[in-house]
């Protein structure tokens, strides 16, 4: 059974006559196609089929057409008369206000509307623009002590937030020197003052060094396991402060097994990958950072060793940074670090040669040229390591190995470079300044 068609004819299609739904309650009227009076240009004479469908009562239940035809709704006694006697308006149905199922909705009028502050259009005189007119009320100010979220723009009114000052290498120097100076007071104080508690630090630095290494390595997928690698690495510190140079070989050797057995509990998956990261921190970090402990441990000068150690390598740094903002012009390294120049790097083996010079001559009565040979040796050995770490950095995507120093990144960022000098230094004051017993 097909269902109601309120569009066709007074025969719902597919119901038999027998089929025929109950009458309705109202009083049924006889349903006529429209067909205009009189004809006229594009008007036919004859029977029409009606211009639009009946109109369906708001009240009536869905499916059952309104049965009084669109001519029907207003009498004679309509100020407009009844629809059906001007043609041209015939098949429009007009529609009260009252009977319309909004009209018990308030109007909402200009002054009703809770936005007020935007200019309507057409309020300029019909010309549609949308911008305000100049009599038109600015927008107030807000509250004094009151803040809104975001950014603050800068106007005339309103210059913008300056930033940190950040120098052309890239450094907020200021920061920088800062920390510099404190970590300098953390090196030399228990060095020349209290000598197991520069053990102290020389340990706690390279756990550090070891915690930012490993953080930074998992970037490219290896987990290298931490604890064995931190144990190991105060270990070998340990060994080579109270054992010398077969000792500190011990002590890389047993961090990597520790990382190797330590690893067999995450299975095999990676293991490769894993030990080969924990090898590559384990050499880098302890192992070189072990010969800073053999400085300081020999008899009678190591703290005197450690000082024009950390001095050549200080003043490498400043005297590059120097060069390389004032002249720098041809990049030394452009994929690797390129804000390095080779006017920067003959400005770092100059002052390092320099300063190494005098300092040795005057605390180890070393000809001077001995010691500027230190200090060009030492320049280049920081220079490598700090090449070094920015290659592992950029291989992993990272700028700064953390944050934990303004101005500098992190410790590993400021230890780079004595990690590769301590060794040098090291294997040239053993020829330069033999060890006494």
């Amino acid at each position: 059974m097909s269902p109601l068609d309120p569009y066709s004819g007074t025969e719902p299609r597919g119901w038999e006559r027998s089929d025929r739904p109950p009458a309705l309650p109202w009083p049924e009227r006889e349903v006529e196609p429209w067909s205009p009076r009189q004809s006229g240009p594009g008007l036919s004479a004859g029977p029409q089929a009606p211009l639009r469908p009946p109109v369906r009562g708001h009240d009536e239940p869905n499916g059952g057409p309104y049965d009084e035809p669109v001519g029907d709704l207003f009498g004679a006694d309509h100020p407009g008369g009844p629809l059906a006697d001007d043609a041209s308006t015939a098949q429009f149905a007009v529609v009260r206000d009252d009977d319309a199922p909004t009209a018990h909705l308030t109007p909402v009028r200009d002054g009703d509307l809770p936005t007020p502050q935007f200019v309507p259009v057409g309020d300029d005189g019909g010309t549609g623009s949308r911008l305000p007119s100049p009599d038109a009320e600015a927008d107030p100010e807000p509250p004094a002590g009151r803040r809104f979220r975001g950014r603050r723009r800068a106007s005339a009114d309103r210059p913008a937030t300056p930033l940190p000052a950040t120098g052309r290498a890239g450094r907020n120097l200021p920061a920088a020197i800062g920390v510099g100076l404190g970590l300098g007071a953390l090196v030399l104080v228990p060095l020349f003052f209290f000598l197991p508690g520069f053990l102290a630090v020389l340990a706690g630095a390279i756990g550090v060094g070891i915690w930012e290494m490993t953080r930074a390595v998992r970037r490219s997928g290896a987990h290298p396991p931490l604890v064995p690698l931190l144990a190991g690495g105060v270990l070998t510190i340990g060994l080579a402060w109270f054992a010398g140079p077969d000792a500190l070989s011990l002590g890389l050797l047993v961090t990597v097994l520790g990382a190797m057995v330590w690893r067999l509990g995450d299975g095999p998956a990676g293991f490769q990958r894993d030990i080969t990261a924990a090898t590559l921190i384990a050499v880098y970090v302890p192992f070189l950072g072990g010969f800073a402990a053999m400085l300081a441990a020999a008899p009678g000068d190591g703290h005197l060793r450690v000082l024009v150690t950390v001095v050549g390598v200080v003043l490498s740094d400043t005297g590059g940074y120097a060069a390389g903002v004032s002249f720098g012009r041809h990049p030394m390294a452009p994929r690797i670090s390129p804000k390095k120049s080779w006017e920067g790097f003959a400005g770092s083996v100059a002052a390092a040669a320099l300063g190494s010079a005098l300092l040795i001559w005057l605390l180890f009565d070393v000809a001077p040229w001995w010691g500027a040979v230190f200090g060009m040796a030492v320049s280049g050995a920081a220079v490598l390591g700090d090449l070094a770490e920015s290659m592992i950095k950029r291989d992993l995507g990272v700028k700064d190995m953390s944050t934990l120093l303004p101005g500098h990144g992190g410790l590993m960022d400021r230890l780079d470079s004595i990690l590769f000098a301590v060794p040098t230094a090291y294997l040239l004051l053993a020829v330069l300044v033999p060890v006494v017993g």
